[in-house]
């Protein structure tokens, strides 16, 4: 039997609707900066539903779901088994891990 994975663009698209849609609002740089900068603090703690809730600024759903589909496909958050979105973007750790000669890369 294999583990259950999670596909993403189905996990989106039971929030957005069923099937493609057209975007008739795009969010401003401002917008998603400080949706980056509220799921940064707050790690892990919300659902998608919650998290639109308690942003520091209101936002339309659509929108807010266009930011969370960029951050997905973009790798800087993920949504765990219980749905709660996590921040995974670290590049400085990144490049100090990258430095460490003990750790290294094993291309099989």
């Amino acid at each position: 039997m294999q583990p259950k994975t999670i596909n993403t663009l189905c996990y989106i698209n039971r929030y957005n609707m069923k099937g493609p849609q057209k975007i008739l609002r795009y969010p401003r740089l401002d917008t998603i900066l400080m949706a980056e900068n509220y799921i940064r603090k707050h790690d892990g703690e919300f659902k998608k539903r919650a998290l639109w809730e308690h942003l520091p600024r209101g936002t339309m759903y659509q929108t807010y779901c266009v930011i969370i589909d960029y951050l997905l496909f973009s790798h800087k958050i993920s949504i765990d088994a219980e749905g709660k979105i996590g921040w995974i973007y670290y590049p400085e750790d990144v490049k100090k891990l990258m430095k460490d000669k003990s750790l290294f890369w094993n291309g099989k």
